[in-house]
């Protein structure tokens, strides 16, 4: 079992790892899932074990855990690639990343960058940018990588790959929305490439191969402002995915930093918005630091670890009636509903109602919300 102390890292074993990876890549199961069922069953084994029966009793006849081999062979295709499987808790893992709601269990990693400090900023902002936002983006990027901060942004074009290409030297780190070997825009590949000839790296959630879709870019987002202390804006239109990191950001209790614009460009009205509502205006990278490292003291890394022993009791669901899921089933419905409000108006034990919500999630038929707020699927 892996073991852990204050201030020292975990580090799993290789049957752990395999069995981490076939628990967040088996059907319905979310990082808040896994993290779910690792405290109730104790590990990962334990709860793939239990997944089919869980299932059942939420209302579905059949599950798909994932099989030992497609699990074994994702591990080694990211071996050959070059990168490598992280757990939460484990010393490459980004500690920021660690503090936020529900953090991956595992990352696909690559390259030379030190993800392990936890002084990292994110530099956003449009991928049509204007010549003078991308020359503000590396300004900024040159400037903060040179103060010791990892520069962390999405590879998209326009700003993003502005701050990459700026701070490739000391310290820059790509989140991908797809697989680890899947570079999106194919058009910086080359620029990945030289990421792990100077001190850049590539992080992802997702599965080796996995080409990126239009879902998978709000969890790439939330990742960036959760590796990062702070997030600065850089040309960002009123709807934009910059916007989307910067809202969770601030769900993050995560700095939010904007850098004003002309107000008769389309590109700059996000980030202005944003300086209205109360982000920190940056007039230099000078203006950056000071926002940083006052607060870069507030965040307090924890390690993560499957608890020791085995066999865990976990709670015993045959003291749950079916009475008691039928009214949950009435209580809950599609507008989100917070659970412990829910547990309050059921009067039920946490327990219990957390055993009841991982069934009807694995079954398809519920889903998670920011806040800890579930709703039914209808």
């Amino acid at each position: 079992m892996p073991t852990a102390t204050k201030g020292r890292a975990v580090e799993l074993s290789d049957a752990q790892r395999l069995s981490w990876l076939r628990l967040i890549r088996s059907e319905n199961v979310g990082p808040r899932t896994f993290r779910d069922l690792l405290n109730h069953f104790g590990s990962a084994e334990n709860a793939l074990a239990a997944l089919p029966d869980l299932s059942r009793r939420g209302g579905r006849s059949s599950y798909k855990v994932c099989p030992a081999d497609k699990a074994e062979a994702e591990l080694d295709a990211v071996s050959r690639y070059g990168a490598s499987m992280v757990a939460l808790g484990e010393r490459p893992y980004p500690p920021n990343l660690r503090e936020i709601e529900a953090p991956p269990p595992l990352l696909t990693m690559a390259g030379p960058a030190d993800t392990a400090g936890s002084k990292a900023v994110a530099i956003i902002g449009a991928r049509n940018c204007s010549m003078a936002g991308a020359k503000l983006a590396a300004t900024f990027a040159e400037e903060l990588s040179r103060n010791g901060y990892l520069v962390v942004s999405g590879l998209a074009r326009g700003i993003d790959s502005a701050a990459h290409k700026a701070s490739l030297r000391l310290g820059t780190l790509a989140v991908f929305a797809g697989g680890i070997n899947v570079i999106y825009p194919s058009e910086n590949q080359a620029l990945v490439e030289a990421f792990h000839q100077n001190a850049g790296g590539v992080v992802t959630e997702m599965p080796f191969g996995l080409k990126p879709r239009a879902r998978e870019f709000p969890r790439r987002n939330r990742l960036i402002s959760g590796i990062s202390l702070g997030v600065l804006v850089i040309e960002a239109a009123s709807r934009s995915g910059s916007l989307h990191t910067a809202r969770f950001a601030l769900e993050q209790n995560r700095d939010v930093l904007a850098v004003p614009g002309s107000p008769l460009d389309p590109r700059s009205e996000g980030a202005n918005r944003l300086i209205q509502q109360g982000a920190a205006l940056m007039m230099t990278p000078d203006d950056a630091l000071q926002v940083l490292e006052a607060n870069s003291a507030s965040l307090l890394s924890q390690n993560f670890e499957e608890p020791a022993g085995a066999e865990h009791p976990g709670y015993n669901t045959e003291e749950i009636s079916e009475n008691d899921r039928q009214r949950l089933l009435y209580a809950l419905g599609p507008t989100p509903s917070d659970v412990d409000e829910i547990i309050r108006f059921l009067h039920i034990s946490p327990q219990a109602a957390q055993v009841m919500l991982l069934e009807l999630e694995l079954a398809g038929r519920l889903e998670r919300h920011r806040g800890n707020k579930v709703s039914l699927i209808t």
